[in-house]
């Protein structure tokens, strides 16, 4: 692996790893599985399975990446044998499906991002779910904000490791920074009636609950998709791994930002809509979609700070939303264009395929209308 081809250091690999692993799932569906299963007794079981599933699987992968430099096809081939090689297919194939919706649902968070800066979310008489479906009514609009994903998406990957590096790096910080600001907010909402009643929900921990099996279920689906464990995607970047760089500690370093940024975010979600909510349970488990382009819009635009908190609390969360469907996205794509790289083609010719290929299939995705009550 020429020298170009690497991520320059740690820092590199952490921030793109954290990237491909933190997405819409760390932000919308996992206050959904919190407040679905019991609060704080929810996390003991996710918990555990981040130490006891997902940290050892993206170990795994991160060693033989590391060890096959290559993609996830050359990585089977090597470490199974040729007969195998079809498991590395099947991954590359799994991972760019996954690709054609969720360039989709980023497009959603790019367009509810543009709705919060222009106000088209907290004016007077705005009715949320009118909101929503006009928007998908409108295959135009969808399908051009599936355009401008991709766009994004390839424009970031199109010069190889060094290019993913950067990009992952400013967007990572940004995203902190932005759900920072939101916890705080949402924080100074929840405490506005003496109590901080969703924070205490998020951490209180019911022990009869943990001898319901779909706790632990949920708990795993949680920990295995939020971290992207064997999905192929940290063999994918271990390929632009340092040889001196500890698998170990790096996996560790990924798991524990991943699983931080998801109770940052749940906390922020929960506390907002305990604030505002008569009901907040029926509220956060009504479907992840309901939650972030219904819910969440009407509860932050009763943000403190008159027009100011709204209109910040709006653009920070979508724009955080939409900083991790990116990051995401680019780890997805990136599996792919690789086993392509390692077939012979060259990167350019690479990325535009692949990102041909995920507008076109993208499609029937993008003309379907989740129409929301």
């Amino acid at each position: 692996m020429a020298q170009s081809d690497q991520f320059n250091g740690r820092l590199g690999l952490i921030f793109a790893s954290i990237g491909a692993a933190i997405g819409t799932g760390n932000i919308w569906r996992f206050p959904r599985m919190v407040g679905a299963n019991g609060g704080g007794t929810f996390l003991i079981p996710w918990l555990i399975f981040l130490f006891a599933w997902s940290i050892p699987l993206v170990i795994a992968e991160f060693a033989m990446g590391k060890r096959s430099r290559t993609g996830t096809i050359g990585t089977f081939r090597i470490f199974a044998g040729k007969k195998f090689a079809w498991m590395g297919l099947w991954t590359a194939w799994i991972s760019t499906a996954i690709g054609f919706y969720y360039a989709i649902v980023a497009g959603w968070t790019i367009k509810y991002f543009q709705l919060g800066i222009t106000g088209g979310l907290t004016g007077d008489g705005v009715d949320t779910t009118e909101v929503w479906n006009a928007f998908l009514q409108s295959p135009g609009q969808v399908i051009f904000f599936q355009f401008i994903v991709i766009v994004l998406t390839l424009a970031a990957i199109w010069k190889g490791a060094k290019a993913i590096e950067k990009v992952n790096v400013v967007l990572m910080i940004s995203l902190f920074v932005l759900l920072f600001m939101s916890l705080f907010l949402s924080l100074w909402m929840d405490f506005e009636d003496g109590t901080l009643d969703g924070a205490i929900f998020m951490f209180s921990v019911d022990t009869s609950l943990l001898f319901e099996p779909e706790i632990w279920i949920n708990a795993l689906s949680q920990s295995a998709w939020s971290c992207s464990a064997g999905m192929g995607m940290a063999i994918t970047y271990a390929v632009y791994m340092r040889k001196d760089e500890d698998t170990v500690l790096n996996a560790f370093t990924m798991g524990l930002a991943n699983n931080s940024i998801s109770i940052i975010a749940g906390l922020a979600v929960l506390s907002s809509i305990f604030a505002v909510s008569s009901d907040p349970l029926a509220t956060v488990t009504g479907g992840s979609s309901a939650i972030t382009f219904l819910a969440l819009p009407e509860v932050f635009a009763q943000a403190p700070g008159g027009s100011i908190g709204p209109f910040v609390m709006m653009a920070g969360f979508f724009l955080a939303l939409s900083f991790a469907a990116l990051t995401s996205m680019i780890s997805t794509v990136e599996l792919c264009v690789r086993n392509f790289v390692d077939h012979g083609y060259n990167r350019e010719r690479s990325v535009a395929i692949t990102g041909l290929a995920l507008f076109i299939f993208g499609l029937p995705s993008a003309v379907v209308w989740i129409k929301l009550a």
